[in-house]
């Protein structure tokens, strides 16, 4: 008698595995195991490498503060303090791209681990985003108060930055948690808003803050306009339009698309004109002419809409098609059930 059959400890343990369960050393899987979990402090890592991509326009200009009109003392550009936010009031849209677009990479990011992301992983990505963002704009707004004159002026001027820097935290927070966790409808809105902040950020990457533009960059930069509305569009495609929550998302970054530029094109403006900075009522008058023309402007409101609904259309086509496609695959050829019952019937 063989001695496996008396044996305990020689006899298998479970049955042999055939098929698609099969494998080397006949080890059985469970396939419908759910994937393995991302280890909690990898989604925490996520959220501070997000925030420093953010960062990298201003990282890659040596994070010296600019030049400030109110400074105490005069102050030669290489010898100004280094601060980890460009605090001025030419660099508004700069400050917040770097913010929100921060939080959109944490958000897909987040939203790309799927299933194998950790219970609370998308906060635990925001607290680390959270951390390196909030610090910079504490240790940022510290220097600079430290440095500008003890004027009623400096203080409007600081304040105005900061909130802005804050408002643009919150709206790096909405986006991220839209982008992480939110139904596609939400995540289509929150992916609308980091691509219309995005141009300053591209910008900023291509010809860093402070830096003098090199001509031979200037169709590149042009191109850069484009970016938002393709980013738009793709996001559009992705979302889809099969229902009522996806279609308001989509006209939501439509309207965004439209709106966001005048807005971007005005704050710059304004912001940037020396013979304004001493009359905040004037600048203010500036700026809403400005976005007035902007947003009624055929030339400049038309084809970025155009752009993105063609991308959109595009994606959504291609998405269709590539649904019909895995479906045909999916189903048996006609007959091959008949051919299956007649042959169990034999």
């Amino acid at each position: 008698m063989d001695s496996s059959e008396t044996d305990p400890a020689a006899a298998p343990t479970e049955p042999p595995v055939t098929g698609p369960d099969a494998e080397v050393g006949d080890t059985r899987i469970d396939e419908t195991a759910p994937p393995r979990r991302i280890p909690w402090w990898v989604c925490l890592l996520v959220g501070i490498a997000s925030a420093a991509i953010g960062l990298l326009p201003w990282l890659i200009t040596g994070m010296r503060l600019p030049l400030q009109n109110l400074w105490a003392t005069e102050t030669l550009p290489e010898d100004m303090p280094v601060v980890l936010l460009p605090f001025s009031q030419y660099a508004l849209t700069l400050i917040v791209a770097v913010i929100v677009t921060g939080a959109a990479v944490a958000g897909i990011a987040a939203r790309a681990m799927g299933r194998r992301r950790p219970r609370f992983g998308a906060v635990l990505a925001l607290v680390g985003l959270l951390a390196v963002q909030v610090i910079a704009v504490v240790q940022t707004s510290t220097v600079v108060a430290s440095g500008l004159e003890r004027r009623w002026e400096s203080d409007l001027y600081l304040a105005a930055l900061v909130g802005l820097a804050a408002l643009s935290t919150l709206v790096g927070v909405l986006v991220m948690l839209l982008v992480a966790a939110a139904p596609r409808a939400g995540a289509v809105i929150g992916l609308s808003i980091a691509a219309v902040a995005s141009v300053s950020w591209f910008t900023g990457l291509i010809v860093p803050f402070g830096s003098v533009q090199p001509t031979g960059l200037s169709p590149l930069l042009d191109l850069i306009r484009w970016i938002p509305p393709i980013l738009v569009g793709a996001a559009i495609a992705w979302g889809g339009v099969n229902t009522v929550g996806r279609v308001i998302a989509a006209l939501f970054g439509l309207v965004l698309l439209w709106i966001g530029p005048a807005l971007i094109t005005a704050v710059t403006m304004a912001a940037g004109s020396r013979a304004l900075a001493s009359d905040p009522p004037e600048m203010v008058q500036y700026a809403l002419e400005v976005f007035r023309m902007a947003l009624t402007t055929p030339s400049l409101v038309i084809p970025p809409l155009v752009v993105a609904v063609v991308v959109a259309a595009v994606g959504l086509v291609g998405r269709a098609v590539l649904r019909r496609s895995r479906r045909t695959d999916s189903t048996p050829p006609a007959g091959a059930a008949d051919d299956d019952r007649s042959g169990s019937a034999s």
